[in-house]
């Protein structure tokens, strides 16, 4: 078999998997129920976040919590506080893209 087959969920619970961490690019499924979502952090690579289900609420820096709808796809630029979540009934879904890889792991911020 020449491809490499990746596993992702599919049902409606929280989940964050890491799909490919490699120095060219970072592949990471998510699923959010209402409510839950990622700690306040740096992004540590340029982020590509595709929105599959659902909606984003999203702060980035000190801007105003900003959503998006399904099929919307946010570039964020490195070390950009941000604040990814779920606030809608719906659960949310989303592939993140870091391409090239992160830089360093996560920095929280407080």
């Amino acid at each position: 078999m020449v491809e490499e087959v990746f596993k992702m969920s599919t049902g409606d619970k929280t989940v964050v998997e890491k799909l490919i961490l490699e120095d060219d690019l970072n592949y990471i499924h998510m699923v959010f129920e209402k409510g839950k979502g990622l700690p306040l952090h740096y992004s540590n690579a340029v982020v590509h976040m595709t929105v599959i289900r659902g909606k984003l609420s999203i702060t980035l820096g000190d801007e105003k919590t900003k959503i998006y709808e399904k099929g919307n796809l946010l570039r964020i630029p490195y070390d950009v506080k941000m604040h990814v979540r779920n606030e809608d009934d719906e659960v949310l879904e989303l592939i993140v893209i870091k391409a090239p890889g992160a830089k360093h792991p996560v920095k929280y911020a407080r």
